[in-house]
């Protein structure tokens, strides 16, 4: 298929689907009919559209950590100490390496030496293997909404299972899940490939099913400028928005100056909707997420809670509809769900403390906002174009020419130029 941003026919989506779910044997659980019923008698308080809707009319920030293990009954357990000790507002499924490579086969080799040693030797849970039974199995056993969180660069079939299986929404991007991910895959093939993720929630919404789609902000995480990212984000939101997709959480990751990190926020939120508006998509829902910290963590417990306090307070005063949470363990590897929990606890204690205030506009962070705005509209621009017009082919030759490009991305598709510095 030749990229365009342009959504696709149901004949081009339906003839894809059949390659799509012949990957895996899983995939023969999709039956879209049934899913759509099924995703119709699915609560509001577990629908992630609904209750991003909600906490950004009541002008609250909702805080949702990181989690995934192998196993179905571990990850439940998991899951629900998060929910119930934890007081988690929104739940993930933070999804394995071998998912997010499609290596299946050595998924299932991992499932199985999980079960034989007693405990996850998976970094994630294997949603594709488990299929719409395991997936519904945990979205069943929770009573908070669900997101997928991987970092995959070809998700449509793991997109196709979590979504029939109760799941409303769905990280990542055509360019945020390869980029910062991926050393081979064109983004040609990625961007085609999220174009199906995204006319698959499309097909829902037609259906009166809302499912929530959000680019992966943060990017590799480490001191990519606002700019660059935002840019990210707005490409991602354009492209999803015409295929259909109408509720979309934006994001940006902490880069640890107050003004700065406010700024950026508030100008991706600004933007994506003059955007979004300007191209004709004025039924699109937009909210915000801001990433705690991504980069390295102190190993000492106290000093990361520190850090974590301070992107929750930055999160509240950016006034940014969800915060991802970090964790005390951040430095040492994958939390214990006591760790995972208390990283909740810490960070909800410092929204509770901030709610309700807003980071005051003062002269700098106006100049901050503009500056940023200025910046993203200059590569924007640039790639419309290069494009002709259409933003995808635009995209494609913009990174082949480094007018946007990711600092320290392993993809060969990536210039690689752009070296960032803190200079505060």
């Amino acid at each position: 298929m030749e990229l365009k941003n342009k959504k696709w026919t149901d004949e081009e989506f339906f003839e894809m689907r059949k390659e799509v779910l012949s990957q895996w044997p899983t995939g023969s659980e999709v039956d879209l009919k049934e899913a759509v019923e099924y995703l119709k008698k699915v609560p509001e308080h577990k629908n992630f559209s609904v209750k991003l809707r909600k906490a950004k009319e009541a002008g609250i920030t909702l805080a949702q950590p990181r989690a995934g293990v192998a196993l179905i009954n571990e990850h439940i357990e998991l899951l629900k100490h998060l929910q119930d000790e934890g007081d988690a507002d929104l739940l993930p499924s933070t999804i394995d390496s071998y998912t997010r490579q499609n290596r299946y086969d050595e998924c299932e080799i991992g499932i199985k030496e999980s079960l034989a040693a007693g405990r996850s030797l998976l970094n994630g849970f294997p949603g594709v293997n488990h299929g719409v039974k395991g997936c519904r199995e945990v979205f069943e056993a929770v009573n908070l909404p669900i997101e997928a969180r991987h970092g995959t660069p070809d998700s449509r079939l793991l997109s196709e299972i979590i979504h029939a299986a109760g799941w409303t929404s769905n990280e990542g991007g055509g360019i945020s899940y390869n980029v910062p991910y991926a050393k081979n895959v064109s983004i040609e093939k990625s961007l085609l490939d999220w174009q199906y993720c995204d006319r698959l929630v499309g097909y829902y919404e037609e259906q009166g099913i809302s499912i929530n789609r959000e680019p992966f902000g943060p990017l590799t995480g480490t001191l990519v400028p606002p700019s660059t990212s935002n840019t990210v984000a707005i490409i991602e939101a354009l492209l999803a928005a015409e295929q259909g997709v109408k509720n979309i959480t934006v994001g940006y990751g902490q880069c640890g100056n107050l003004v700065q990190d406010v700024a950026a926020i508030r100008a991706l939120e600004e933007q994506v909707n003059e955007y979004l508006k300007q191209y004709g998509y004025n039924d699109v829902y937009i909210t915000t997420v801001f990433h705690e910290w991504m980069g390295g963590f102190p190993q000492d417990e106290a000093k990361a809670f520190g850090v974590i306090a301070s992107g929750a307070a930055t999160a509240a005063l950016a006034g940014a509809t969800k915060v991802i949470v970090k964790t005390p363990h951040e430095a040492v590897g994958i939390p214990t769900k006591e760790a995972n929990a208390a990283g909740i606890k810490a960070t909800k204690m410092a929204l509770n403390m901030f709610q309700g205030q807003r980071l005051p506009m003062s002269k700098e962070l106006e100049t901050e906002i503009s500056i940023i705005k200025a910046e993203t509209k200059c590569m924007m621009d640039k790639l419309f174009e290069l494009g002709n017009g259409d933003l995808a082919v635009g995209t494609v030759k913009g990174f082949d020419a480094g007018i946007v490009d990711i600092p320290f991305a392993p993809s060969k598709f990536n210039a690689g130029k752009m070296m960032p510095a803190r200079d505060n």
